[in-house]
């Protein structure tokens, strides 16, 4: 049994009323015939044969029928014209009806029903369009009713009329149309029923024997209305139409149709004995005559059709040719039936150039009809390949699979639905093959995959903005929710809402907005592990989405809220949009942005513009309502971690860890000397002293906003009702602030109390656009707890952390500040004198800082006193000077603290680098370059001393040098020896020190807290204008730029073979004078002190630890300490070659004496005699000549010849007494062939 086909697709039979009958029907209360016969359609259990006369049983079977008039009228109208006027019918119908229905869907219980009521008045409109088209051949009528009564005059002549009559069809019309008589008898009809026979058996003899005589009683006055099922909509006539172009024949007069009672119910006044009696003539109609005449064309244009799909042979052709005649194959051209053959030529309507559907096509429409699907499926394939259509109706025949989708693709590829503004007709088509597509396949195959049938109405909507194509989208967003494609049905619903809105309907477009926002918000099934929520620090109750589908969605639904007059609806809706950028967000990936990315530039302007108008008008319009009072911000503007308290002391500047070392410093200086008063605990507010909160805002809107009253709320925190007054303080309102987009500041709020307490800051407070107040609190969450197992399975924090502020009684205080504030630009190693309100030294060694100062002052309350200090300004960029002091009024008192900050710049002076290399000669042993760039443009500056300072080297210069100006843009190099320091302190000490901390770090034990042991320093002055720097400011000085972040317990000052320069300097133009430290050589053998404990630690059997990040840094440690200057190694042992240069002998040869005149010749090799193999022992910084016996024979040049030296280093054993142990460490040094090393001999005779 074929599926049931849309009643789109059933036969369509036109109605040619003679006048006596529409009046005989008039009379009687009565529709038109053509009215009358389709409300007894479908007719039920119908049997359909197929080409090969197989039967096909058909549980209903569609007819439609029409007034041939009205046919007649449309076909001439324009095609484009009549879709618009189509379009622009089915838009007024859903508008005038839409209220009533979602008013309906709003009180029932299933808002969730598979119909609407919208798609079944689109469907129902779409089907009820009966005028032919020129595309298709559905809408062509297959036949035509000639119908006559027997009230007539005379009724033959009547019934000759109506068949005389020509058809006012264009020529692209198929004519290939059955003609059917019908004559009712009426009881009060003239003629008897013998007549009546009489007057029927001539027509049938005439015209055929497709003809029927109808009795009925059409009593009077008529029978009581009966119920009858509703009739579809009909496009009414143009109404220019009758005016411009009145038919040649005068078309029936439409009665109202079928009255509807007050139930609402379709009825027709016709007794039960008529009813029976115009059932069993359709029912004679359709399976005596229609059905066997349709039959007989799909076998008579199969046969016709098979011939032309028949291969050609080229053998069977020759074997024609020669032993029979060829018969012609039949044409394919469309032949009409003989039963037509009665029907007069229709009139010339100027039409020309179109031709009727083709043979072809009509057999697979009347074979679809037949439910042939068998032969209609393989004529629909033939018409498509040929492209002639056929793929709309392959679509709905075949077999789901994935080829349907193709088929749907193809059949509405041809029409331009992307444009921006589609075709009216080709809107029509698209709605027709939608229509058909839904209703002719399976609600189960055209959902699922792979029909996936949705997505079909989504492509016939295309990009047309009028009613259908929304009803179309809103149809497949409805298929889509029960999918539970949620998203993608909220998207089509808000597609379908936004064309709805710009055609003026506003009830479903309201209802689809509505449905939108219910399934984009309903939250999807998230079967995740909650493991994945905790580390995405996400809620799985959370929903995240896109921004700019959701205010797509809310936007249009709160303004029409306000066209409506729902204005708190409106506002809701308006503030709800106003996210911002302080949500949470997921974490952006490559294929997948964050949350903040997807919302639309400049919409926040567009909504906050909103709200303020909506809520403006309903403050205005409702004073004293409080629907609204419950309405909070979606988004906060403090940012609670950032918000800090500042006490005037916090004035100064300065990072906190800064003072919080200084301070530090203090406590240690102080508990050193015996003392164990503490220092008062700062951040503490004094009685009648303003503080401040540095409330820091964000405007998470991309649109500038404006807060008006802001301020803070501030409580008392042993108070046990948060509200109880706190009048003894003072808060400051600030009246308005304006932020723009995305800006962020911080607005000091000034707070002042009037006696002691502890206070909390709870809560920031303003009015939003000067129209919402708003509260946000300012505690900010407290930090993840892990201490128990239950901690850490499920989240658990620390209570909330509160601004809190405790407030004292002060008598005395003391004020320290700089007398200028101007701004401090110096340079690079100048020192500076500020009024703020002796060669050899010993150094401890330590990278301690140092001890406070003590300032003997005494001040009388109200007195000023200025005190002088000198900066010297080392480090270049921005630099901070942060000076602590501590006081107290007197030995009874509590002390306390002041801060004072002075920001200040350093100008780059010199660019100064330093470079050694061991140096051959006896009394030096290394050579340093000390080159020196003046930086600045315009000023010479002058050099007046350089000192160098080392533990162990001594210094001196090997060239004459002499101090002077070095002009802008210059350089300047100076070449300095380094010998051994003869008493200089033993190295070793320091050397074991570090090596001892170390490998307590290395095994992961504590550094026990002690201090280096101190060395030496030796200060040479390398170059006149001697200053010492042995003064206590400069050699601190010096010492605080030496120190590092490194541990003071692990590492000394100095290391025993480093070598620091100090360069002293002045410019004259500019008065200025200062000094730069220059340090980072270290110099001579370490001998790789600290590899032993570096060894002992990596074949240690330490517990390894499961995390490898663990192991990375120990191995990271170990490469630093290897790598450093305590581990520095080189060959320990310089040979220098001491040339003889040129000597003169007597060989008593008879050869006159000469010069060194053969030094271009080849170089004589050196004829050594004796012992040429040396050993022997160096002990540290000592030195050895070795001189090898030469046997000169003759005169010449002669060269050093090749030489190598090879050294081992000895460790010594911690045993007293024991000597060497070992051999720690070889080196092997040899002459290069490019050594030209040489010496002369010249003879010298006697006289």
């Amino acid at each position: 049994m074929p599926p049931p086909l849309p009643s789109s697709l059933s036969p369509h039979i036109c109605v040619l009323p003679s006048q006596d009958l529409s009046d005989l029907l008039k009379a009687s209360s009565l529709p038109p015939l053509s009215r009358i016969l389709q409300s007894f359609s479908p007719l039920p259990q119908v049997t359909t044969r197929t080409a090969t006369l197989v039967s096909i049983p058909h549980t209903s079977f569609a007819l439609r029928f029409s007034d041939l008039a009205e046919i007649e009228a449309a076909c001439i109208e324009d095609e484009d014209q009549r879709a618009v006027r189509t379009i622009d019918w089915i838009g007024a119908r859903i508008n005038k009806r839409c209220a009533k229905w979602t008013e309906d869907l709003s009180k029932s219980s299933d808002k969730n029903s598979h119909r609407t009521p919208w798609w079944d008045e689109l469907r129902r409109c779409t089907e009820g369009d009966h005028v032919p088209s020129k595309t298709e051949g559905w809408n062509h009528p297959v036949a035509l009713i000639l119908a006559v009564s027997t009230t007539a005059p005379n009724p033959l002549q009547a019934v000759a009329t109506l068949h005389s009559q020509a058809l006012q069809l264009p020529p692209w019309v198929d004519t290939n149309i059955l003609p059917y008589t019908l004559i009712i008898h009426p009881e009060n009809s003239p003629l008897s029923n013998e007549e009546a026979g009489a007057l029927f058996n001539a027509i049938k003899k005439q015209y055929g024997l497709h003809s029927y005589l109808l009795p009925l009683a059409l009593p009077a006055p008529p029978p009581p209305p009966v119920p009858v099922p509703a009739l579809v909509p009909r496009l009414p006539p143009s109404p220019s139409q009758d005016f411009l172009n009145p038919p040649l024949i005068p078309s029936t007069p439409l009665s109202p149709g079928f009255p509807a009672d007050t139930n609402g119910l379709h009825t027709m006044r016709m007794s039960e004995k008529d009813i029976q009696q115009t059932a069993r003539f359709a029912r004679e109609f359709l399976v005596m005559s229609l059905l066997p005449w349709m039959e007989k064309c799909v076998v008579d244009w199969n046969e016709a059709f098979s011939s032309t799909r028949r291969l050609p042979s080229r053998l069977f052709s020759s074997t024609r040719r020669l032993f029979g005649s060829p018969s012609p194959s039949p044409s394919p051209s469309h032949n009409l039936s003989a039963s037509v053959s009665s029907l007069p030529a229709r009139a010339a309507l100027g039409t020309g150039g179109l031709s009727p559907p083709s043979q072809q096509r009509r057999l697979a429409e009347f074979a679809t009809i037949l439910g042939d699907l068998k032969l209609a499926v393989t004529v629909w394939e033939a018409l498509r390949k040929d492209g002639k259509g056929g793929s709309d109706m392959l679509a709905m025949l075949l077999t789901p699979s994935s080829s349907l989708s193709l088929h749907a693709a193809n059949a509405l590829s041809s029409m331009q639905l992307q444009a921006s503004d589609p075709r009216p007709h080709e809107q029509l088509t698209a709605l027709k093959y939608s229509v058909r597509w839904e209703a002719g396949i399976s609600t189960s195959d055209f959902l699922n995959y792979p029909v996936d049938g949705e997505r079909w109405l989504v492509w016939a909507a295309g990009n047309s903005e009028e009613p259908p194509s929304a009803l179309l989208l809103a149809h497949a967003a409805l298929l889509s929710s029960r999918k539970q494609a949620n998203r993608r049905a909220a998207l089509w619903y808000l597609s379908a809402a936004n064309r709805l809105e710009k055609c003026g309907i506003k009830p479903l477009t309201m209802f689809f907005l509505r449905r939108a926002h219910e399934l984009y918000n309903e939250r999807p099934q998230k079967s995740l592990s909650p493991a994945f929520w905790e580390s995405e620090g996400q809620s799985p109750f959370e929903l995240h989405g896109i921004d700019a589908i959701m205010s797509g969605i809310e936007h249009p639904l709160g303004r029409l809220l306000y066209t409506t007059g729902n204005v708190a609806g409106a506002v809701r809706f308006f503030l709800g949009l106003l996210r911002g950028s302080t949500g949470k967000q997921s974490r952006s990936t490559p294929s997948s942005p964050s949350v903040e990315g997807n919302k639309l530039p400049g919409t926040d302007k567009v909504f906050l513009d909103d709200f303020r108008v909506a809520f403006a008008h309903f403050k205005a319009i409702s004073p004293e309502s409080k629907e609204l009072t419950n309405l909070k911000l979606p988004f906060t503007f403090s940012l609670a971690r950032q918000t800090r308290l500042r006490l005037p002391d916090d004035m100064q500047g300065g990072s906190i860890r800064v003072w919080e070392t200084r301070e530090q410093q203090w406590k240690a200086f102080y508990q050193s000397l015996g003392r164990k008063e503490g220092l008062s605990a700062g951040g503490k507010a004094l009685v009648n002293e303003a503080f401040w909160v540095d409330l820091v805002i964000r405007n998470p809107l991309d649109t500038e906003v404006n807060l008006s009253n802001l301020t803070v709320t501030v409580q008392e925190s042993n108070l046990k009702q948060p509200s109880a007054s706190t009048s003894f303080v003072e808060v400051e309102v600030v009246d308005d602030i304006v932020l723009g987009a995305q800006e962020s500041r911080i607005v000091p709020i000034c707070i002042q109390a009037t006696r002691p307490g502890s206070l909390v800051i709870t809560h920031v407070t303003y009015d939003f656009l000067s129209l919402l107040p708003s509260t946000e609190s300012l505690a900010s969450r407290g930090l993840r707890l892990h201490n128990t197992p239950a901690q850490r399975i499920h989240p658990t924090y620390a209570p909330d952390i509160n601004i809190t502020v405790d407030v004292e009684d002060c008598d005395h205080k003391l004020l320290v500040d700089f007398v200028d504030d101007e701004q401090l630009m110096l340079v690079q190693g100048e020192r500076k004198e500020l009024k703020l309100c002796t060669e050899v030294i010993q150094s401890r060694n330590s990278l301690e800082a140092s001890k406070p100062f003590s300032i003997e002052l005494a001040l009388e309350p109200g007195e000023n006193m200025e005190y002088p200090i000198q900066l010297h300004a080392e480090i270049p960029g921005d630099q901070e000077l942060n000076l602590l002091f501590v006081y107290r009024e007197d030995d009874t008192t509590q002390l306390r603290s002041v801060r004072v900050t002075r920001y200040y710049g350093v100008k780059k002076l010199f660019d100064i680098s330093t470079s050694a290399r061991p140096y051959q000669s006896p009394d030096q042993m290394f050579l340093v370059q000390l080159e020196l760039s003046n930086l600045i443009k315009s000023s010479e500056v002058h050099l007046t001393q350089i000192t160098c300072m080392s533990p162990t080297w001594k210094c001196c210069s090997l060239i004459e040098h002499e101090l002077g100006p070095l002009p802008p843009l210059q350089s300047s190099q100076l070449l300095l020896g380094l010998s051994p320091w003869a008493e200089a302190t033993s190295s070793s000490d320091s050397f074991k020190f570090v090596s001892k901390k170390l490998q307590d770090v290395l095994y992961g034990r504590s550094v026990e807290v002690s201090h280096p042991p101190p060395i030496d320093i030796l200060l040479t002055m390398l170059l006149q204008n001697i200053q010492s720097v042995v003064r206590p400011a400069i050699l601190n000085l010096i010492y605080q730029s030496k120190r590092s972040a490194s541990h003071p317990n692990i590492f000394p000052l100095y290391n025993p073979e480093s070598v620091d320069f100090v360069v002293f300097w002045e410019i004259p133009s500019q008065q200025r004078c200062g000094y730069v430290t220059v340090s980072g050589l270290a110099l001579g053998a370490g001998h790789a002190a600290l590899n032993p404990i570096i060894e002992d630690a990596e074949n240690a059997k330490v517990k390894r630890s499961m995390y490898a990040e663990t192991q990375k840094e120990k191995e990271e440690v170990l490469e630093a300490i290897r790598t450093s200057e305590w581990n520095a190694e080189m060959n320990p042992v310089l040979l220098v070659l001491q040339e003889p240069g040129t000597m003169y002998h007597d060989f008593n040869l008879g050869l006159d004496a000469y010069a060194n005149t053969h030094t271009s010749a080849p170089l004589l090799s050196p004829p050594y005699i004796g012992r040429l193999t040396f050993r022997g022992t160096l002990d540290p910084s000592k030195s050895s000549v070795i001189q090898p016996d030469l046997w000169i024979t003759r005169a010449g040049t002669y060269g050093a010849g090749r030489w190598s030296l090879e050294t081992e280093v000895l460790e010594t054993s911690d045993i007293p007494g024991a000597g060497y142990d070992h051999v720690r460490y070889r080196y092997k040094q040899e002459s290069s062939p490019e050594d030209g090393s040489a010496f002369t001999v010249c003879d010298m005779p006697t006289s």
